[in-house]
Formats: structure tokens, sequence, C-alpha cells
């Protein structure tokens, strides 16, 4: 049988009636100022990151790209952020960040480029005693920067969490007040890892994890463990600096919380970065 020939992509009848058109964005710009950064910020687009439990998940992202701009050039070319991020959209993973972010500077031939990918994370929790299952979501954000003098590349998460006042355990003959708080990780690493780790890393930090299902057996015992793990807004901090602190894999990290408090009307905050050296 004879082979059939390939032939060639038609080009379409439009294309060919178009003339050349101007690229404004390429012409000289005569103010000579250099800018730090041009792009597109909050676009939603939908995703597939990687998942320890499933292999993938898919999600919905709000997605910042932008790279340098030279004061001899007007601008970027925004449709190219957009057909870069269709051409990776299946592959969102840590592993491949860095490289993303340099097809980025190169395609603009730019001095740096940086991308911030936001989206929720969900994972699905079981209760501690009856094992009713339900999805708890997580803010996580993937960013990184590319430049001619290297890279940076971080991954950020939003854990909410019990925390109970030690104070009002310590001085009330009846129980304690606490309140749901976020605890915000950003961390910069070495390796790969899952974000469920570092999910888990934050929420034996806490009083209590939070759950998305809890039957009344499953309550008593949130409330009971709450009360014997009491924290103040500045031990989630220490105790996630600690916890961080001590895996190699971690080289930077900076740990936020605040409480939303159920008896004040403001709320509670603390921070810490690091990495510290033990005294």
């Amino acid at each position: 049988m004879t082979p059939r020939k390939t032939l060639p992509p038609r080009e379409s009848p439009l294309r060919r009636s178009l003339p050349a058109l101007r690229d404004i964005h390429s012409e000289r710009d005569t103010r000579r100022l250099a800018l730090d950064r041009a792009g597109v910020k909050g676009l939603r687009y939908p995703i597939c990151v990687l998942d320890r439990q499933r292999g993938q998940q898919h999600t919905v992202a709000e997605i910042d790209m932008s790279v340098s701009v030279p004061q001899r050039r007007k601008g970027a070319h925004m449709s190219r952020f957009v057909e870069l991020l269709n051409k990776h959209r299946r592959e969102i993973d840590i592993r491949k960040f860095r490289s993303l972010c340099a097809e980025l500077r190169k395609d603009h031939d730019a001095e740096a480029a940086h991308v911030t990918v936001r989206f929720p994370y969900f994972i699905e929790k079981t209760a501690p005693v009856s094992g009713e299952r339900g999805l708890v979501d997580y803010a996580c954000t993937f960013g990184a920067s590319v430049s001619s003098k290297g890279s940076d590349l971080w991954v950020a998460v939003d854990v909410p969490v019990t925390s109970l006042c030690p104070c009002s355990k310590a001085i009330s003959k009846h129980g304690a007040h606490n309140q749901r708080s976020l605890v915000s990780v950003r961390v910069w690493f070495a390796k790969f890892f899952w974000i469920e780790d570092l999910i888990r890393l934050v929420e034996d930090s806490a009083s209590s994890e939070l759950y998305a299902l809890l039957k009344r057996p499953d309550e008593k015992y949130v409330t009971e463990r709450a009360y014997e793990r009491p924290r103040f807004v500045e031990d989630l901090v220490r105790e996630v600096g600690t916890r961080l602190r001590a895996d190699s894999n971690f080289t930077r990290w900076e740990v936020e919380a605040e409480s939303f408090e159920s008896i004040h009307a403001h709320n509670a905050y603390a921070a810490l970065a690091g990495p510290r050296k033990h005294p």
C-alpha cells in the first residue's frame, strides 16, 4: 500500500488576505524610562496541579504574568502571555514552574520575568472519630522570577486552624475561648515537596485542625484536643517556625498568623521569618 502523503496545514484565506500589521509595542519609546514590570493580572484560567493522593487535581487559578520592558521599547506583547499559559496549563507544578518563567523571559527577550499563580487546593479529610469525609480548601500560590542574575521560586499556602487562648484557660473556671485562625506560610526550597506535607506541618502546630464535616463525637474530640493544646497567635508562628527550621529542605521561610478573636473587637497577629539559628 502506498503511504499517504502528509499535506502541509492549510493557511486560512483570511490570514493570506491580511496585510502586514503595524506592531506598536515593538516600536521605540523616547521617554527613557524602563519598566520594572508589564503584563497581565487577575487572569482566571483552568489549570491542573499535582495531587499526591489522586495524581492530578483540576482547579481554577488567578494568574499574574509580567516581564521587564527596556526603555527603548513601548511595551510587552500581551497575547504572548496567554499563549504561553495555554501551552503549559496542564502541567502547573513546582518542578516545572521555574522553566515556565524562563520561557516567558526568553519569549519577550526581557531582562526579567515574573509569574504568580493563585489557586484553591482541596484535600479530603477524615473526621477523627466518626470517619466522615469532606473536602477542605486551602489557598495556594506558586511564585517565580527569572532574570539574568538568577531565579527565585517559592510556594505559599494559607491554612485555617483553631487556636485556644492559654490565658483564658488559665484564669477561667469553666472552658476557654477559642477562635479560627489563619496561618500563612511562604517557603523557598531545595527540592520538590508535596503541598499536603506543608499543610500538615502547619496544622500540627495549632490547637486543632479544621474539618469539613464533624459528628457529635468528633466535636467532642476536637474541642477537648484544642483545650489540651492552647496557643497564642505568637505560639502559632513559633511552632510553625520551629518545624520549618528543622527541615533542611526549606532554605528560607516566612510565617504569619492572624486570629479572628471571638471575645475582642480586633484580631491578634504575629509574624516570623527564617532561617534562624538556635541560640
